[in-house]
């Protein structure tokens, strides 16, 4: 079994990447990380016993990253899915699309959101 993890640069990517490493530990095996942000992925907090892959875009033009985790979900043959997710108005929902909610509704796999506290923004 393998856990994947979509890391965007944000506070639910954070979330995300720590949740991921908790439930590979839980389950004895090893991270993917998708790095969604533009910039190298800090993974000096993982447990140092956590084998991590972690893979790079290429700038904006590499793909849709959304289609990039999809892709790579069946590449590494890939067992459970964890991303973060956070709240959105119903008009931000129907206007803007959200790579959250795309892997929820076309994941192949289950799917463990995380959702991070309203409080500590």
């Amino acid at each position: 079994m393998t856990v994947m993890v979509a890391v965007p640069d944000s506070p639910e990517g954070v979330a995300a990447l720590a949740a991921a490493a908790a439930e590979a530990e839980l389950l004895d095996t090893d991270l993917v990380a998708v790095n969604l942000a533009l910039k190298p992925l800090d993974t000096s907090t993982l447990p140092s016993t956590l084998k991590v892959t972690v893979l790079e875009r290429h700038g904006k033009s590499d793909r849709d990253p959304a289609d990039a985790v999809l892709a790579d979900i069946e590449e590494h043959h890939v067992q459970r899915l964890v991303i973060g997710v956070k709240r959105r108005s119903p008009v931000g929902k129907a206007l803007l699309g959200s790579i959250s909610q795309r892997l929820l509704l076309d994941s192949p796999i289950p799917v463990l959101a995380v959702k991070i506290n309203e409080d500590h923004h």
